[in-house]
């Protein structure tokens, strides 16, 4: 096979409507655009969140806050979710994933503290821990990798 021997398939793509060709096309003389009108005229419409001249609610709704666009969104999951693993485990994110203990890495993963850890020798890798969680998996007899 060539690229130019490429195709889509059967019935995939169709013609292109051809609008305001003749009466017998079944979509002539006006064109669907009704008769006169803003909405009939080239170039007629109105803008995108025009409400007929009332205050468009963009501009009635109070602007609050502020939305940080840089701020680092991490996955979460707790201490207690490491008990999936087997002992001497090195438990990454792609693992956790593959696993479905989480559904989307994100910017990294967070370990949190909460809960038991009963398996031993574990080697997790993660964007962060905090100090309880990092203590449970030491006392455990792991490690805690930051990545």
């Amino acid at each position: 096979m060539k690229l130019y021997e490429l195709s889509p398939a059967e019935g995939a793509r169709r013609a292109a409507f051809r609008k305001g060709r003749g009466h017998g096309s079944g979509n002539g003389k006006t064109a669907g655009k009704g008769h006169k009108g803003q909405n009939a005229r080239s170039g007629g419409g109105v803008r995108p969140g025009f409400e007929g001249g009332q205050m468009p609610i963009y501009r009635r709704l109070p602007k609050r806050g502020f939305t940080n666009i840089f701020a680092k969104v991490y996955t979460e999951i707790n201490v207690s979710e490491l008990n999936r693993f087997e002992d001497g485990a090195e438990v990454t994110a792609e693992v956790l994933r593959d696993k479905g203990i989480i559904k989307k890495i994100n910017d990294g993963v967070v370990v949190m503290g909460r809960g038991e850890l009963t398996a031993k020798n574990l080697t997790v890798k993660a964007a962060r821990f905090t100090a309880s969680a990092s203590e449970k998996i030491a006392k455990a007899g792991g490690k805690a990798e930051v990545i």
